[in-house]
Order: structure tokens, then C-alpha cells, then sequence
């Protein structure tokens, strides 16, 4: 038997349903100890009711009052991509709009051309390396979307490297489908068309291939609109994928009232989300993902109203957006102490938005999110005296180990297999 006991914890911040009180809204347990058999919790407790002499084939590691959370998870990226588009950078600076960047020739359909000409082998190694990258800041679970082949064979190329990496990469991967991510070059000015394409051609053997477990669209104006999107969705849903939607993140279009109707997982962005649209999402039940490194890597000066859509019961997570133009961080600790500080959400809110509404907007709130007796070994250890110094110390990693389905490594062990940026 695989066992590992972690024991002299200084808070074990479980963030499980069934801990939490108003008095302990993270369910948090002093000098805790955890116990790990075959890759899921076995234990969860008090240090004190621990005796060591009942377990003697265990392993133990002392945490030395460090704290420990649930595995992050990063609910929302679009991490398989080949090129950059650094250039960008200067032109945002000189006041260019995102659209006005995507006239000139640059944005999603830069990165485009260089991901069609990129091999599988190429694609592989650039994303394994970001993924190590956001393991050693302590992310466990990352979702990762398509969007960036916009052809049936590109869009198939990255979704089988994405399957591939489910079985090697050292996080858990969950493989999201974003045909509809922009128009491609061969269809401009045809969007119905191009929806034509992807609602005939692209879903049906995705699907049938089984490499993806979401849909998602990008409902925006000057791409797809909410009867575009919804065809797509629809369309979708027939197949059994899940659906994600991206949401008003320039304009009210109508994508979060969309979302909440179809019942979809989670709805992305939603900067401009009206209060219509939250009423939808909470009567869908969908989870209202927020991406707050995007307003601040695009200068935007309005952020999505988290505290709004907390007061409405609203489950919010939050991600990094990690992608090669409008949000090039992939660092989800530094989007934690954005929501904080450009948000206003209390550290409670973004624990929780990291962990159990995370694994709720990729629907494995029953399988991880928190650390309870039955759900996936994954969680991190941060040297830090309380969870509130993870916020409060912008900029700093402090985590010291990691566990995945309670696998260890050290931190030091994965920033040695890192390579240069990619």
C-alpha cells in the first residue's frame, strides 16, 4: 500500500463544503495532518489524533507548520500555441485596441499561421514545458484549449497533442474544443459558413474521437454572435461535450444569458456581464469564471464585478487566460493577488475560486477542489504562517512541494526540469 502521511501542518486549509462555517469559511484545521493511499485522501484531521505506531508501513514528511491548500487549478487557458507576438506588446502601449491589433494583421490569427505550420512533436514540447512552468507555481489541474488551428486538420493536430499529454504531462489536463475561437482567414466575411464547418465537420469527429470533454466559443461582437454561438453549443451538447462559453468580455452581447439558458458549465470574462445576465447564470447554475490578468495585461480599466456576482450566489473562479496575446501570464498565484487588489475579492473568496469553483467550472468539484476523504491526493505546501500572506506577498513563490493524485515533488525538483521560455 502507497501510503504518506503529511503531519505538523500549521493550517490545513481544506476548503471542503462540509468543514466550512461562518466562523471558518475555508474549513480550516490548526496543526492538521493529511493522510495520501494510492493517489486519493484517506485522512483528514487533527495532528493530535494521529498515533504513529497504527500505521507503520506509512511514510511521513513533516510540513513544519507550513500550510497547506487544495491543488490549484487553472480552469481556463489556451496554452497549446506555436509563436509570439511580442510585437503586440509596443502597439497596446502606443494605444492600440485588441481589435484594432487583429485589423492590422495581428492577434488570434498570427498566432494562427504559426500553430498550422508547427508539427505535433513541436507543439508537445512547447506546452509540456508551460505546463511544468504552472506546476511549479503550484497549479495540479489545467485546462487547456484549442482555438489557435481554426482548420480541421490544425484543430485536430492540437487536440490529439493535448490527448497525448494526458498521459505524460506531470499535471492532470482537461481538453477543451475552441474551433470557434475566430474566423479563420479563408472565411472572412462567411462566419455561417465557417459555423457550417464547424457544427458538420469539426464537432462530430471530436467528439467521436473523444478529445475534448468541453466546447467552448468565443461570443464576442466581430466574431461569433449568440445565434452562432448557440448553434455551436447546441450542436455541441448533441455530441456530449460540455460547454463553456466566452462572455462579455468587450461588449453585452447576450453571451452570459446564453450561458446560464443552455445550463453551461462556466461563462468566461464577463467584464461587461449585465445583471440580467448574472440572474441567468445563477439560474443555470454555471460558474462565472473571471480572468482578471487579462483587463490588467490590456490596460482595461473596468474588471469584471466579482463582488457582484458573489452577492447574487454566483460561484466565481478564477485563471490566468494564459495565452500569446491578450494575457501572457501564466502565473495564477499573480492573477489570486489580482482579484484582491483590482477586484476587491477577500482572500476567502479567492482561495476558494482557485480550488472549489475552479473544479467546478470544469465539472470535478467531485473528484478535487478540496481536500476531502475520497478526492484526488493533489495539493500544496507554501511556506507561509497563514493563507493570507499567499495574497499578501504579490510576486513571491513560496511554495516549497507539490503533490499530484499524491505523487511529491519539491519545488526545487520541478524548477530544474524547467527549460527556457517558451
Amino acid at each position: 500500500m502507497n501510503a504518506l502521511f503529511i503531519q505538523n501542518i500549521g493550517q490545513l486549509v481544506t476548503v471542503d463544503p462540509a468543514r466550512m462555517t461562518a466562523d471558518n469559511p475555508l474549513g480550516m484545521i490548526e496543526n492538521g495532518a493529511i493522510r495520501f493511499e494510492n493517489g486519493t485522501i484517506a485522512w483528514v484531521g487533527s495532528a493530535i489524533e494521529i498515533n504513529r505506531v497504527d500505521y507503520p508501513n506509512s511514510q511521513w514528511m513533516d510540513a513544519h507548520g507550513r500550510v497547506l491548500l487544495p491543488g490549484l487549478i487553472d480552469s481556463h487557458t489556451h496554452t497549446i500555441f506555436a509563436g509570439d507576438r511580442a510585437n503586440e506588446f509596443e502597439m497596446r502601449l502606443q494605444g492600440k485596441s485588441y481589435l484594432e491589433i487583429a485589423q492590422a494583421g495581428g492577434g488570434i490569427l498570427k498566432t494562427v499561421q504559426a500553430t498550422r505550420q508547427a508539427t505535433p512533436e513541436e507543439l508537445s514540447a512547447l506546452t509540456l514545458q508551460r505546463l511544468k512552468r504552472m506546476l511549479a507555481l503550484g497549479v495540479t489541474t489545467v485546462e487547456v484549449k484549442s482555438g489557435y488551428g481554426l482548420d480541421f486538420e490544425s484543430e485536430l493536430k492540437c487536440l490529439r497533442v493535448l490527448q497525448a499529454l494526458r498521459a505524460q504531462a506531470p499535471v492532470s489536463l482537461v481538453p477543451t474544443y475552441m474551433g470557434a475561437h475566430d474566423i479563420p482567414p479563408e472565411y472572412q466575411g462567411r462566419t455561417d459558413a465557417y459555423v457550417d464547418q464547424v457544427c458538420e465537420v469539426q464537432i462530430p469527429v471530436v467528439a467521436e474521437q473523444k478529445l475534448a470533454d468541453f466546447c467552448d466559443v468565443f461570443c464576442e461582437k466581430g466574431y461569433f454572435d449568440v445565434a452562432q454561438s448557440r448553434r455551436i453549443l447546441e450542436t455541441a451538447r448533441q455530441h456530449g461535450l460540455k460547454l463553456k462559453l466566452h462572455a462579455e468580455e468587450f461588449c453585452d452581447l447576450g453571451g452570459a444569458k446564453l450561458a446560464g439558458e443552455l445550463q453551461a458549465t462556466s461563462a468566461d470574462h464577463l467584464l461587461h456581464v449585465s445583471d440580467d445576465g448574472i440572474a441567468a447564470l445563477k439560474a443555470g447554475g454555471t460558474v462565472a469564471t473571471l480572468l482578471p490578468g487579462t483587463a490588467f495585461y490590456l490596460r482595461i480599466k473596468e474588471y469584471a464585478p466579482a463582488l457582484k456576482l458573489i452577492a447574487a450566489g454566483v460561484p466565481v473562479a478564477l485563471a490566468t487566460d494564459f495565452n500569446p496575446g491578450s494575457c501572457v501570464i501564466d502565473n495564477l498565484q499573480l492573477i489570486m493577488a489580482l482579484a484582491c487588489l483590482q477586484m476587491n475579492m477577500p482572500p476567502v473568496e479567492v482561495i476558494k475560486a482557485v480550488t472549489i469553483h475552479a473544479a467546478q467550472a470544469l465539472d470535478l468539484q467531485h473528484d478535487r477542489g478540496s481536500l476531502t476523504v475520497g478526492k484526488r491526493a493533489d495539493a500544496v505546501l507554501f511556506d507561509i504562517h497563514s493563507y493570507n500572506e499567499l495574497l499578501y506577498r504579490v510576486g513571491s513563490n513560496l511554495l516549497t512541494d507539490v503533490y499530484v493524485a499524491g505523487q511529491h515533488s519539491s519545488r526545487q525538483q520541478l524548477e530544474a526540469q524547467l527549460q527556457p521560455v517558451t
